[in-house]
């Protein structure tokens, strides 16, 4: 596929989009081997970054667009709608421009080469960073490498010792301080390991890192912001446009589905589908169900994003709006799941070949609804919030 847009950089939201659009169908066609590839293929990273993805997050003043995250979310959305494991891993490389905010604004311009260059990694405080003059020696293995293979950095979440001993941030604030540390992909070792029931193309596999020395400056945390103050130099921001992908699953499902009713006839009633009460019921059901969390995604977005633009913080939100962000992402999640098993038992016996694209959908929203967004863990942070309590997974709400 040749991009009819790709002679130019991207300017604007909407070229984004557009270019987004137009891969889809490719995407869809290399489902099966981006599957059997278990990572994306080179030429598709290519396709990613032409359409200028890995953009999305970055400030203006770096080249980027600075899309806001109802923007990214419809980008993805569209990715998603040709291959979540493409979009899944266009929305993680994608976030380089935001973890740059965190990082000081002079190391971060000679760390990233430009507007594309991609991070993956896990965040969470896997490994075990010594203190040494200057810096850290880091070592451990992480598991859920998204598109790691084809990443220019990694960051990996790890807790700090300092002789031996966990190390307290020096205000008090931790017994035990943990940081983000940014490794170059080179000094990174991949195991090949990702073997799984869905997202199969999305390379999450484990890595290790071996007694690396990471300097200072390179190294981050999300409760520091070294760039300019905006909307997605926030702790949260990293996590808002992920529910994209199971949207744009649903809604291909969806179409899918409903393309199918169109022409097909019941074998043994000679009813056709367009008629069918059943075909009928579903269908407007799942179709309920997906605008609905499809608005409370890009309701709680458009709020948020409304206060952070005015230059108020997360804390100006009411305790309702700041939890109805991670309580829509992960409804999202959910939600698309659901509408993809009914549909596929609404469509019976076509769901179940691998040629049908309900298989792959099947597996892939029952993979993805797995990932800590979609789990309990994130109610029970925003119902903490909402009644004074505890969250456990404080940043979905940008509390660090």
């Amino acid at each position: 596929m040749t991009l009819t847009t790709g002679a130019r950089e991207p300017v604007t939201a909407a070229d984004l989009l557009a270019r987004a659009r137009e891969l889809a169908p490719t995407l869809r066609e290399r489902a099966a081997d981006i599957e059997q590839h278990r990572k994306l293929p080179a030429d598709v990273v290519e396709l990613l970054r032409g359409t200028g993805v890995f953009r999305m997050c970055w400030g203006r003043e770096w080249g980027g667009l600075e899309l806001t995250s109802v923007e990214q979310t419809e980008v993805v959305e569209a990715l998603a709608y040709g291959d979540a494991s493409a979009a899944w891993c266009a929305v993680i490389g994608a976030n380089t421009g935001i973890y740059a905010n965190f990082i000081d604004q002079a190391t971060a311009k000679d760390m990233f080469a430009g507007p594309d260059t991609i991070t993956a990694g896990l965040l969470q405080p896997s490994g075990r960073a010594e203190r040494v003059p200057g810096g850290y020696r880091l070592t451990g293995r992480w598991p859920f490498g998204s598109g790691i293979d084809h990443a220019d950095w990694v960051t990996s979440g790890a807790f700090v010792f300092q002789d031996g001993e966990p190390y307290a941030s020096p205000d008090g604030s931790n017994p035990h301080e943990s940081r983000q540390f940014m490794v170059p992909r080179s000094q990174v070792e991949l195991i090949d390991n990702w073997h799984t029931t869905g997202l199969c193309g999305s390379g999450s596999c484990d890595y290790t890192i071996t007694d690396v020395f990471v300097p200072e400056e390179h190294t981050y945390t999300f409760g520091v912001v070294h760039g300019r103050p905006s909307p997605l130099a926030q702790p949260d921001a990293f996590t808002r446009a992920m529910c994209g992908v199971p949207l744009g699953v649903a809604r291909a499902a969806l179409d899918h589905a409903r393309e199918l009713a169109t022409g097909r006839i019941d074998r043994m009633t000679g009813t056709a589908w367009a008629d069918s009460f059943r075909a009928q019921t579903t269908l407007a059901l799942c179709e309920a169900d997906f605008n609905a969390a499809r608005a409370g995604v890009y309701g709680s977005m458009t709020r948020q994003w409304e206060v952070l633009a005015a230059g108020g913080t997360l804390d100006d939100l009411t305790p309702d709006e700041r939890a109805a962000s991670p309580l829509a992402w992960l409804h999202a999640f959910r939600m698309s799941r659901s509408i993809v098993n009914r549909l596929y038992d609404l469509l019976q016996t076509w769901s179940i070949n691998k040629s049908s694209p309900m298989d792959r959908w099947l597996r892939d929203t029952t993979t993805m609804c797995q990932h800590l967004i979609a789990q309990d863990r994130i109610l029970q942070s925003a119902g903490a919030y909402l009644v004074g309590g505890r969250p456990e997974f404080g940043i979905s709400l940008g509390i660090v």
